[in-house]
């Protein structure tokens, strides 16, 4: 077989492959807002996505879906807060700072927690996080440091701060949203540092020596340098470690509390979509209105992450041409 039929087959079982994978995912897309559609048109769109009440089973039903697209916002900004700063110092440590030994070792580390099994984590949220909240930070956070902040007779502090501690800090349920938040910063923090370190290894070389030329220091050449270089491969990281916790499902199914209400505190429950659906698609009779409104809730889903692949790939674009100091 000559060079150029060899060649030619490789392109077409390739562009065969590709293009049978948009198709599927498609379909997918196609089957998925066909489903949803039902329950939109039949309830409404505003009373269904604004709607506080989320009783499928109840006689009559409701399908309000706000209080599971508010737990599922909590989650991911209360992750995204502590995962974020985490991931990148994380990557600029092993790419500009640990030695090569160092980097040996934590590179292959950051990757295999990135492909440990959520139910893993969702499990050692749930017998170990769980309780130590409730039983243990709880009474100190709501009984002893009150009693502390009275005992001192300031003003401010014995009674007002005094009050809101114990008010506010004490944990009925270790099975919250900070505990989803938690266990979501585990699953997501190797993510985002995987691929900022990548992103921060691809700027070339000769960009830190040409700074180090100029005498700036290492600090210097990272923060001026090396992050604005990579600011594109960053944000990308970024963007898809939050699509991570968007998605993720076990974690949240277990160890977010399950309560379908709008979450007003960092340790009340919540219910975000994709438990939702994990839990209750089960249990929902084919094409009943509750079998519509969880594949609405899954649309819901789709649009939400594919809006954060738009913003990643619009980033990306945007500064992929950026050099140091101009655009070109």
């Amino acid at each position: 077989m000559k060079w150029q039929t060899k060649e030619k087959t490789v392109e077409l079982i390739v562009s065969t492959v590709g293009l049978a994978s948009v198709i599927i995912l498609l379909l997918i897309g196609f089957f998925l807002f066909r489903e949803a559609f039902y329950i939109f048109y039949k309830a409404g769109v505003a009373k269904v996505i604004f709607g506080s009440e989320w009783y499928p089973t109840y006689d009559p039903p409701s399908f309000g879906m706000f209080p599971l697209i508010m737990g599922t916002v909590t989650v991911t900004v209360l992750t995204a807060v502590m995962a974020i700063p985490l991931g990148l110092a994380t990557a600029v440590y092993i790419a500009e700072v640990a030695n090569h030994r160092v980097k040996e070792i934590l590179k292959p580390l950051i990757e295999m927690l990135a492909s440990f099994p959520s139910v893993v984590l969702g499990f050692f949220g749930m017998v170990i996080i769980a309780p130590i909240l409730s039983n243990w930070l709880s009474p100190m956070l709501s009984e002893t440091l009150p009693e502390l902040l009275r005992s001192t007779g300031i003003p401010f502090l014995s009674t007002t701060l005094a009050d809101f501690c114990y008010d506010k800090l004490f944990i009925a349920s270790g099975l919250n949203i900070s505990t989803a938040a938690l266990m979501l910063m585990v699953r997501a923090v190797p993510v985002i540092a995987s691929i900022a370190e990548d992103a921060l290894t691809a700027v070339p070389r000769t960009y830190r020596e040409a700074s180090y030329s100029l005498g700036a220091d290492k600090w210097e050449t990272i923060w001026k340098v090396v992050i604005p270089a990579s600011v594109s491969g960053l944000s990308v990281a970024v963007i898809l470690g939050i699509g991570t916790i968007v998605g993720e499902t076990m974690i949240v199914l277990m160890v977010a509390g399950g309560a379908a209400v709008v979450p007003h505190w960092f340790f009340d429950p919540a219910r975000p979509m994709p438990s939702a659906i994990a839990a209750e698609m089960a249990e929902a009779p084919y094409q009943s209105l509750h079998y519509h409104a969880l594949f609405g809730v899954g649309a819901l889903l789709f649009l939400f992450t594919f809006v954060l692949s738009l913003i990643s790939d619009f980033i990306s674009r945007k500064y992929r041409a950026v050099r140091i100091g101009e655009k070109v």
